[in-house]
């Protein structure tokens, strides 16, 4: 009996040792063994106190729009199932009319760029259940009128309008032509840089659609060879401006559904500007929209009468180096209303009345505002999400629109975003930490008070357990000349303070980028932990420039991008080396776009401290980078060559020693391929060695079939033969 228990001891001890020690790898990073349970496709509904969610079942395969009760998180009902409808092969996304009895849902949606596609739409009758196609054509951003007797729609750069009574298609532009007009549809730099694709919009009552009309004609034109299956590349070929060269030409219209006629807006005197946003007031005859400069320091909003054109500016924001364009922009019943700004240094919200007369500034301190929920007219109270509990976390909080009572509604230190019901009465919480993860939770809004778990993943946690891995530990780290960064770390389970373990450094670093968050695991994350789990240390800093510390904080790079960025990850690495558990000679940094610039620039700039590079997608001259972007941080080449030049590591590729992997997609729309291409032949003629690979047909994001399987295989490989 007695040896028979060592013996089960013996054996127990080596299975626990085992699993203690299980090992992460590439495969089960990407192919989602570590994907978490979340709450797909949630919409807050506008009428009633429920909201909707998008489920599959594995089962039957098939897609359901389900409806639940905010109160008790019960299912009321499925509005649509795809197993009922043959012709539905499956929901990509969908949208409510005004009253909430029909649905638009996108299917067989083909990607364009990075937020458009095409795709074939159907209207759902909610009472009847039917279903029927808006056309036979892929199109583009559909949406009910407000009344939801029409569907408006963008189809070959123009728009259209489907009258859902009379069963009636009128096209309302016509000049849309690829490369030429758009109509309602931004274009490719607008939508990577001011982040929207619909670029019309209805007014509250359904008569009247504003547009934006872009003549892109003198765009300078960018191709990208297409590999495919054939026998000979094909070309795809877009207006795409670069840093200082000619824009779109952008003009404002108003289509009047009752008279059938287009008018066009005069703005005013401007010469070369943007239109970042429109959107109509509570007023269905007053029309408001952001006129912003190419320098981006300063916007103008105009409020249009829509009967008679009259523009008149309301509100002027300015900036020394650049004005941010966001979503929050939101009008009161009284058409007074809620706008965001940094104009005392960090971003607050402002209460504006309807002539654009400062009512009051609801929020205050030294922390940003990262996110607006809404007002609650009845109690008076706005709902946001803030940094104020440390700029690496995130809590949910109410203030009154005078700015007082404020109160934080959210318990646990992490991330927290919040989607309020209709009455806001509740909202619904998501929350994760480096520790904790993502939990979705129904909460009280007065008190903020958790009334009942909706979805966890704590059978993620436990899978996560056996691996044993040690959880990133955040810390400031102070250079030399006393920036203070925030930063994480993530050590081998096995640390022991008296070895030596190389570093990998990883950052983005881009202007209000943030990278030291107190959030979940990533696929990078788990990454991360593989490399851990072989003996390495990994180390995020987030250096000047980035976001969340206030205005000065992210934009004392203005004009000299990767400069201070740069300087700054040189000067962290220098802290890194000094610590006795860390081997100064192995320091190596990586960073994927953005990320890969600054990789790029530390392996050449600072060569004495790096051993390895890995530049993904990186930009290497910001002469080759998009105008909107680029100026808004830089002005333009023509006005500051040396901002340009002297920080973009095309131009130092002679102070290369250490070991630089270099990454790109040839289908990159985004940081083209030339800027891997030039960088390739500047470090040819400069008669350096380093590695490289091309991944054909993939874009900015390089995936697809086994690919990141492949790339990280292949970046995990230089790491170990490398640093």
């Amino acid at each position: 009996m007695k040896k028979l228990s060592i013996v089960a001891i013996v054996v127990f001890l080596n299975v626990f040792t085992i699993t203690a020690q299980q090992k992460i790898s590439l495969e089960e990073i990407w192919t989602g063994k570590f994907r978490t349970e979340g709450m797909d496709e949630l919409h807050s509904m506008k009428n009633t106190n429920q909201y909707t969610v998008l489920n599959y079942d594995r089962t039957s395969r098939s897609m359901q729009i389900d409806l639940y009760d905010f109160a008790t998180l019960n299912k009321v009902s499925t509005l649509i199932d795809t197993k009922n409808h043959s012709e539905l092969k499956g929901v990509d996304s969908y949208t409510f009319n005004k009253n909430e009895n029909k649905l638009l849902i996108a299917s067989n949606s083909s990607p364009i760029f990075r937020h458009s596609f095409t795709a074939t739409y159907y209207i759902y009758d909610i009472i009847t259940k039917k279903l029927q196609l808006v056309t036979n054509k892929e199109i583009q951003e559909p949406s009910f009128s407000a009344d939801g007797t029409k569907i408006a729609y963008a189809f070959e750069n123009n728009l259209y309008v489907l009258d859902l009574i009379s069963n009636v298609t009128v096209q309302i532009t016509f000049d849309g032509k690829k490369n030429e007009i758009i109509n309602g549809i931004t274009d490719w730099v607008y939508e990577e840089e001011f982040a929207f694709v619909k670029a019309y919009e209805w007014n509250a009552s359904g008569d009247k659609i504003a547009f934006i009309r872009f003549d892109e004609k003198e765009v300078p034109q960018f191709s990208m060879d297409m590999y495919d299956q054939g026998l000979y590349p094909t070309q795809t070929v877009f207006k795409y401006p670069k840093a200082g060269e000619k824009n779109a030409l952008v003009s404002l219209h108003i289509y009047d559904l009752k008279t059938n006629k287009k008018s066009d807006i005069n703005l005013g005197n401007y010469t070369d500007f943007y239109i970042p946003r429109i959107k109509w007031t509570n007023d269905s005859n007053t029309l408001s929209a952001q006129i912003l400069n190419r320098h981006q320091n300063l916007l103008n909003m105009h409020f249009i009468n829509a009967t008679n054109g009259v523009s008149n500016i309301v509100l002027k924001e300015q900036d020394a180096a650049y004005v941010d364009v966001t979503d929050n922009l939101t009008f009161l019943n009284d058409n007074s209303f809620i706008w965001t700004s940094e104009k005392d240094g960090f971003n607050h919200i402002y209460h504006y009345d309807k002539t654009g007369k400062l009512k009051n500034q609801i929020t205050k301190g030294n922390w940003e505002v990262t996110a607006y929920y809404g007002f609650d007219a009845k109690s008076s109270k706005v709902f946001y999400q803030s940094v104020e509990n440390g700029s690496v976390n995130r809590d949910v909080y109410s203030v009154d629109l005078k700015g007082k009572n404020k109160k934080r509604l959210t318990k646990q230190t992490g991330t927290n975003d919040a989607t309020f019901s209709p009455n806001f009465n509740y909202f619904i919480n998501s929350f994760s930490s480096v520790t904790k993860a993502p939990v979705y939770t129904l909460n009280e809004s007065n008190s903020g008070n958790e009334v009942k778990k909706i979805v966890s993943n704590e059978s993620l946690e436990n899978k996560l357990a056996a691996y044993n891995i040690t959880p990133k530990e955040f810390f400031p780290l102070i250079t030399e000349k006393g920036n203070k960064l925030n930063a994480w770390i993530i050590k081998p389970t096995d640390f022991d303070s008296k070895k030596k373990y190389p570093v990998l450094m990883y950052q983005y670093s881009g202007p209000g980028s943030q990278q030291v968050v107190n959030q979940w695991n990533s696929s990078n994350d788990y990454w991360y932990y593989m490399l851990a789990q072989k003996g390495y240390i990994v180390i995020c800093v987030d250096g000047r420039g980035t976001g969340f510390k206030g205005a000065d904080f992210k934009k004392c790079t203005y004009k000299e991008l990767g400069k201070f960025e740069v300087e700054d990850q040189i000067d962290a690495a220098k802290v890194i080396a000094q610590y006795e558990f860390v081997d100064a000679s192995r320091i190596g940094i990586w960073g994927w776009s953005y990320g890969g610039f600054m990789s790029s620039n530390c392996i050449l700039k600072g060569n004495d401290v790096f051993k390895t590079a890995i530049a993904v997608a990186p930009v290497t001259s910001w002469r080759y980078y998009d105008s909107i972007y680029t100026e808004r941080y830089m002005r333009t080449p023509q006005e500051n060559a040396s901002g340009y030049d002297e920080n973009s590591p095309i131009n130092h590729v002679d102070k290369l020693k250490g070991n630089y992997l270099l990454i790109h997609g040839t289908a990159d729309d985004n940081v083209h391929v030339q800027n891997t291409m030039k960088m390739i032949e500047a470090l040819v003629q400069a008669n350096k060695q380093f590695d490289w690979a091309i991944y054909p047909d993939k874009n900015h994001g390089i995936y697809g079939g086994k690919t990141r399987l492949q790339l990280y295989t292949k970046m995990t490989n230089f790491i170990l033969e490398k640093l």
